[in-house]
């Protein structure tokens, strides 16, 4: 972790800002030689295929069955059919 003076941070906000979103890691803040502070990263963002890739291996077979399932249905009943169409197509 590294470690800088209030009055740098003060001086230079804009760079340690860029700085930690480059290296991600925390900042740790001094005044008077005792530590008063930390900036910690936010957390990184995330693609919705990441998000869902551990999703797999967390779902146990019998529960993605019933979410393929719930997945279909429409929320004021009826079920979604299984092929793709236009709602352009006349």
């Amino acid at each position: 972790m590294k470690t800088i003076t209030a009055t740098e941070l003060a001086r230079n906000l804009r760079k340690v800002l860029d700085c930690m979103v480059h290296d991600g890691e925390e900042i740790a803040i001094e005044r008077n030689h005792q530590q008063i502070a930390r900036l910690v990263p936010g957390p990184r963002l995330q693609t919705a295929l990441e998000a869902m890739a551990d999703l797999y291996r967390t779902l146990p077979p019998e529960a993605a069955g019933g979410w393929i399932k719930d997945s279909r249905e429409y929320p004021g009943g009826g079920w979604i059919d299984e092929g793709v169409h236009d709602p352009w197509d006349s």
